[in-house]
């Protein structure tokens, strides 16, 4: 992390002028690379920026609240690497003035890789064959956060959203789009570094929360942020998560080959003869309730801006 380089000058100018509701109007246009509920990646057009993105969270309330968050997020990477073995792409994080006074920004500035080898896109072009070789290869290095967990339960464990897109082929060639023997992956989204010790979530959860809409907070903090973040520490449901999004991608015609390659791998490959199969409609009714929820998201927050205005 620390051999990323970041013009903070550069940084500086971006927020200063930046629209977040219409990136590429703002004073340096950007491209949304991502949208999520925790932040926006973008990739700014200009001739002379570095090769990386700029995953933008919502903003902290002071400097020493971001300064947390950054402690925690080197922790989550620092372990991720160093302690599990899973390849993660370089990064840092940078602190700039926000737009509203008094506020922080803070932007996780990320090695650019070639949008074509993220797993969503590689998947347009990979046979599916090769596909559900991804899926295992994608299983095989979640594997080693969940089998950390296990081995330090009630110590340290590490909360983790292994979908297709958080994941880049290296060394992946469009033009020639077959995987080779051995898959190499790095893993792209540690925005939502979820970490716990001793079994005490680490992440400050309002967090999630400031980056909903304000109509939805309540209702979200009394019902469902719990089981949200307990999902991420839930092997079965990272990874029926992982499989069920290949609805969200497009490619429905796989999810029964991708499920009965996800329950191999858990009732022959780790021999889990406690596992509860996979099936494809519990894959659909996730999907349908990932969609009904972002799609309330998306409303309600633009009910949230006509009644308290933009967010900045």
């Amino acid at each position: 992390m620390a051999d990323l380089h970041i013009d903070r000058e550069f940084l500086r100018r971006f927020e200063a002028g930046i629209d977040p509701r219409h990136p590429e109007r703002s004073k340096i246009p950007a491209r949304v690379l991502g949208e999520g509920r925790v932040c926006l990646v973008l990739a700014p057009k200009e001739p002379h920026a570095a090769p990386v993105v700029y995953k933008r969270l919502p903003s902290f309330r002071t400097p020493a609240e971001a300064e947390r968050y950054e402690a925690l997020h080197r922790r989550y990477v620092r372990a991720l690497g160093e302690r599990i073995g899973v390849r993660v792409m370089p990064s840092a994080t940078a602190q700039v003035p926000g737009q509203t006074p008094g506020h922080t920004v803070l932007y996780i500035v990320q090695e650019r890789v070639l949008e074509d080898s993220v797993g969503h896109n590689a998947i347009y072009r990979l046979s599916p064959t090769d596909i559900n070789r991804l899926l295992l290869a994608v299983l095989q290095e979640t594997a080693k956060v969940f089998d950390f967990n296990r081995a330090h339960q009630g110590d340290l464990e590490l909360g983790f959203d292994g979908q297709i897109s958080n994941w880049s082929l290296l060394g992946f060639d469009p033009a020639n789009p077959t995987l080779p023997e051995r898959i190499r992956l790095a893993y792209l989204d540690t925005s939502t570094p979820l970490m716990r010790r001793h079994r005490q979530e680490q992440l400050d959860a309002e967090l999630f929360l400031r980056s909903l809409p304000r109509v939805f907070r309540p209702l979200v903090q009394r019902s469902t942020l719990n089981d949200l973040m307990a999902r991420y520490y839930d092997f079965r449901r990272v990874a029926l998560d992982l499989v069920a999004k290949f609805y969200k991608e497009g490619r429905p015609e796989l999810i029964q080959s991708l499920a009965d390659t996800a329950n191999w791998f858990f009732l022959a490959e780790r021999q889990e003869t406690h596992f509860r199969p996979l099936t494809e409609s519990e894959a659909r009714a996730r999907y349908r309730w990932d969609e009904f929820s972002w799609r309330a998201y998306l409303a309600l927050r633009k009910l949230d801006r006509k009644v308290f205005g933009p967010r900045t």
